[in-house]
């Protein structure tokens, strides 16, 4: 585990020497310390993205050179996927099964990336038919620049690799702030550039807290483009800060995604799908499916067999055979997820859970939680948690559950399960969301965008939509010399 920043092509000690500590949210120990990155450090990496941006062969190379320095970076993290993932699970919590996942994913993101890389090379230049004699002109697109990213903690190292394998196959240099919770797999990520012949500067990383690495990366002049992933109260300050320089900004912000449950759909594949879109991560998921909706034929079938199961997933250390539900990220996070479930106690009925599950006190543990018969403007209904929190409302006609689905600030994910797959399609076309499954919930395929509407954020990551946060288009226009202009100079 590295115990650097990483600037301008290797790992340095940060400009005060403060360090933090990182925490084993399965037993609140600290394991690990990182620097404790300030607006000087920031400052450094900034200029060093910018001489590699302005001076540096990276934006200056073919996309075919560039795919072949993300596909060895890819290849790396497929080598080290055991302990990449493993760390994972110490640094966030989430079962090792899960991190693996991650992993594989984010191997997957690089040499997608990669591939797209070398398809730029075909597809940077687009002639356009011009109306007018003695003119021809195209449409070029370039690397918009240097790129700010700061990412979350749900997902550390993948959430690293939606940001950094587009923008650098596009060319830009790139600064990284992870998450201050789970910094470690981040930073290696600057030794695996390292490894795979990624020019000095083009990558760089700094650990830190926001209000002393994040904001100063965001406000800094040297930043052409800012990416975020995490809060809406921080991307609102985000894109406040942005507009003080007219930064191009793409934000995936919070959720509080409907899963909305036909009574013809099978109640096996109801209670996998629901749970899953709850339960996975610990429910510590953007797009988490954390409002059901069940037409009410099946409601109190299909609530108490939800409920029978979510009793039975296994809680404990992530390295452990068979857990489903590991430790929240932090001691903080654990906290304010409790104070929800309190909070719903109050205005809704707890069908299960709602507590540290016994035997498992000294970690960051929550129970899957299950709340019903709350009104639709309860808190619990309305805000997102964060947490292994569902929320389940009855529903009677199509039309009302369209309705309910929709009667959110947020607008990231939506999933519809019915046997009627023409009913399914027209409530899927209904949702006010960004990211809508039929008959699932949360499978995410590098290949096609995610992002969402409404409060949820501002633009898309994943398949060629990622690429494009990164590319700026010029237009150039040409002459034709040899017939006069005329405006001016007469014969």
């Amino acid at each position: 585990m590295n115990g650097q920043i990483f600037v301008d092509g290797d790992y340095v000690a940060s400009a005060s020497g403060a360090m933090f500590d990182v925490v084993d949210p399965s037993n609140r120990e600290v394991f690990h310390r990182v620097p404790r990155g300030n607006s000087e450090d920031i400052d450094r990496a900034v200029r060093a993205a910018r001489r590699a941006f302005d001076e540096g062969p990276w934006p200056r190379i073919s996309g075919a050179e560039r795919a072949a320095v993300l596909r060895r970076m890819g290849d790396r993290i497929a080598e080290r996927r055991d302990e990449l993932a493993r760390l994972e699970v110490r640094d966030n919590g989430k079962p090792l099964p899960e991190a693996l996942w991650d992993v594989d994913d984010t191997a997957g993101v690089f040499h997608f990336y990669a591939n797209l890389a070398e398809r730029l090379d075909n597809q940077t230049v687009q002639e356009i038919k011009l109306g007018a004699e003695g003119f021809t002109s195209k449409a070029v697109k370039e690397p918009i620049g240097v790129a700010g990213a700061i990412i979350p903690w749900n997902f550390p190292l993948l959430m690293a690799s939606w940001k950094v394998a587009p923008a650098l196959a596009a060319g830009c240099t790139v600064v990284l702030k992870p998450s201050e919770l789970t910094p470690i797999t981040a930073l290696e990520l600057g030794g695996i550039a390292q490894e795979a012949g990624l020019p000095a500067g083009v990558l760089n990383i700094v650990t830190g807290f926001g209000p002393e690495a994040g904001q100063p990366l965001t406000e800094h002049p040297g930043v052409d483009k800012l990416a975020f992933t995490g809060s809406v109260p921080t991307g609102s300050r985000i894109m406040a800060t942005a507009a003080k320089d007219i930064k191009t900004v793409s934000l995936e912000l919070g959720g509080k995604s409907p899963l909305v449950v036909f009574a013809d759909t099978p109640i096996d594949e109801a209670v996998e799908w629901i749970m899953f879109g709850i339960f996975w991560n610990q429910g510590e998921v953007c797009s988490a499916t954390s409002r059901v909706l069940i037409e009410e034929p099946i409601y109190e079938t299909l609530m108490a067999r939800l409920a029978d199961e979510a009793r039975r997933i296994k809680i404990g250390h992530g390295l452990d055979e068979g857990v489903l539900l590991g430790p929240l990220v932090s001691p903080s996070q654990h906290d304010k997820v409790l104070a929800c479930i309190e909070r719903g106690k109050s205005e809704a009925r707890l069908v299960t859970g709602g507590g540290v599950p016994k035997g498992l006190e000294g970690g960051c543990y929550v129970e899957p939680t299950i709340f019903a018969d709350m009104d639709e403007d309860a808190w619990i209904w309305r805000e997102e948690i964060f947490g292994p929190v569902v929320c389940v409302k009855p529903f009677k006609t199509e039309d009302e559950a369209i309705r309910m689905a929709n009667d959110s600030r947020f607008g990231l994910g939506a999933a519809v399960m019915s046997a009627d797959l023409d009913r399914a399609e027209r409530v899927a076309r209904a949702f006010r969301a960004g990211i809508v499954w039929i008959n699932c919930s949360q499978p995410t395929f590098t290949e096609a965008p995610w992002g969402g509407y409404k409060q949820s954020g501002i633009g898309r990551e994943l398949g060629e939509w990622g690429l494009m946060n990164y590319l700026e288009t010029k237009q150039i226009t040409t002459f034709d010399r040899s017939k006069p202009w005329g405006w001016y100079l007469k014969d």
